[in-house]
């Protein structure tokens, strides 16, 4: 796992390093310019072969000061440079104004001016190779608006492109929340976007991958800072998939998926598929009577158990080896309304998805009150709008200031309220345990798999964190184990995939 970092912990970790004398503000602007210049020629190579044309766009803070060491370093290289700078040059920070005299210095180049974003005076030149935003970054707290922003316009992107002129963000593209991907009113769109020590959580979730273009984090020698609220984004995750000479099935544990009535068995039989084939050493459909002879013959490893309604599933309970259940797919909301609590009164690891939300959105607390340290909810967006209104609401709300109210406040959020961990399911799919800590699963960049917006997709996760779960797996870290094997094994199969190619591809990946 790496770290993700709001902009107020990342301004804390260079205050730090400052204030310790390791390192000054002039010296950190420096190395973030240098990294600029250097991911841009890593980026497009043929770049650093040539004599191009640049526009660097600076603004009232210490982005803007990145922006004119950027500027420096790609004159010095031998490229024409044309500055922007938006604001009063006399009020820009101590280390961005250094920088700014020192591009002033040089007798052949000027600083174009902006008085207000509102200027309609901004000309650029017409051969231009690159666009450098050095904007606002992670500093920005109100909508963006005014000229600059007609880089947001899609015309202007659009002829942009068929010009070859790329657009490189200073941290992140201008207009765009560092902490939660959220736009505030307009956004430049990237096709680079460099940034410093480590990524931002804007660059994995809302509208962040599909603005920031190709990401890159430089280092700029500031040291790690151990923060339980820093969120982890989940690049690969360990767990032990041998089973030794000495071990039986039960080592393993044994699943318990509770199945739907006739016709409704398909998503179960989706999820214990995923939880065998994850490792779960047994795994057994709970069904009810009508739907015995529809399993039956669908399953050949998987086992059947009668289970009708709550007294039968609480004798099955009695059997100690269950340690891990699933209840939701495929149910039904009348059978999930009388199962739940049944399940969750016994204290085993427990998944609750789909129709085991949706059966409460009328009573959420009914829920609630039953669910216990060792569950995980696994709601997609419609799903967690039901059981959490009003967090749902907030989220949806137009951001009107930064930071923005983001997926990860609200997974955190719902975790605390539910007492238990959270998956809020979508390609940035954001984990949370009710004390805050969090994580995220992306499927973006070089990680995307569109095509897990499949039918059943969901079930088969469902099953990957219940065979987790039985092999002994704590909530949170069978949560990220599965929804990184989740996304993998769709890159695995590849276009045409459907849910039940998911956990077939799981040998191949765990190999």
């Amino acid at each position: 796992m790496t770290d993700l970092l709001t902009a107020a912990q990342m301004r804390a970790i260079e205050l730090a390093a400052i204030e310790s004398g390791k390192v000054t503000g002039l010296e950190l602007m420096e190395r973030a310019g240098q990294g600029v210049v250097e991911a841009i020629f890593e980026e497009w190579p043929e770049l650093a072969k040539t004599s191009g044309r640049a526009v660097v766009l600076c603004g009232p803070g210490n982005n803007g000061g990145d922006g004119f060491v950027a500027a420096r370093l790609l004159k010095e290289w031998g490229w024409e440079v044309d500055v922007f700078l938006y604001g009063d040059a006399a009020k820009l920070p101590h280390d961005a104004r250094r920088n700014f005299e020192r591009w002033q210095s040089k007798s052949d180049v000027s600083v174009r001016k902006i008085d207000t974003l509102a200027d309609d005076n901004l000309n650029f030149p017409s051969d231009l190779d690159l666009v450098i935003d050095g904007l606002f970054g992670t500093g920005l707290t109100r909508p963006f608006q005014g000229v600059f922003s007609l880089l947001a316009n899609e015309r202007v992107r659009d002829l942009s492109s068929e010009r070859g002129l790329r657009v490189v963000a200073i941290d992140i593209p201008s207009g765009l929340c560092a902490d939660s991907g959220r736009v505030l009113g307009n956004v430049i769109q990237a096709d680079l976007t460099v940034t410093f020590h480590d990524m931002k959580v804007g660059h994995m979730i809302g509208e962040g991958p599909a603005n920031c273009g190709v990401v890159r984090a430089k280092s700029i020698g500031l040291e790690r800072e151990n923060n339980n609220r820093v969120v982890k984004l989940v690049l690969e995750e360990s767990f032990r998939v041998s089973k030794e000479p000495k071990d039986q099935k039960y080592s393993y544990g044994h699943a318990l998926i509770l199945s739907g009535g006739p016709g409704k068995t398909g998503a179960a039989r989706l999820a214990a598929r995923g939880a065998l084939r994850i490792g779960a050493g047994l795994v057994t459909i709970g069904v009810p009577p009508a739907a015995q002879l529809e399993v039956a013959a669908q399953v050949t490893a998987v086992m059947l158990q009668l289970v009708e309604g709550a007294d039968e599933l609480s004798r099955v309970l009695k059997d100690g080896r269950l340690n891990a259940l699933c209840l939701g797919p495929g149910m039904g909301l009348d059978r999930a309304r009388n199962l739940v609590p049944a399940a969750l009164s016994a204290g085993r690891s427990t998944v609750l998805d789909a129709d085991a939300l949706t059966a409460f959105a009328e009573e959420p607390k009914a829920l609630f009150d039953h669910l216990h340290e060792n569950c995980v909810l696994t709601p997609h967006g419609g799903e967690f709008a039901r059981l959490f209104p009003e967090i749902a609401q907030k989220l949806e709300e137009v951001p009107d200031k930064g930071p923005a109210y983001s997926k990860v406040d609200a997974t955190r959020d719902a975790a605390e309220r539910a007492g238990c961990v959270v998956l809020f399911k979508g390609p940035d799919t954001v984990i949370a345990t009710p004390h805050g800590r969090c994580s995220i699963s992306s499927a973006f960049y070089d990680r995307s798999a569109p095509w897990l917006a499949t039918a059943g997709a969901g079930d088969v996760l469902a099953g990957f964190i219940t065979g987790l779960m039985a092999r002994g797996l704590g909530p949170m870290q069978a949560a990220e184990a599965a929804a990184w094997l989740h996304v993998e094994c769709a890159r695995q199969f590849g276009p045409g995939l459907i849910a039940e190619d998911l956990p077939e591809q799981l040998p191949f990946v765990l190999k």
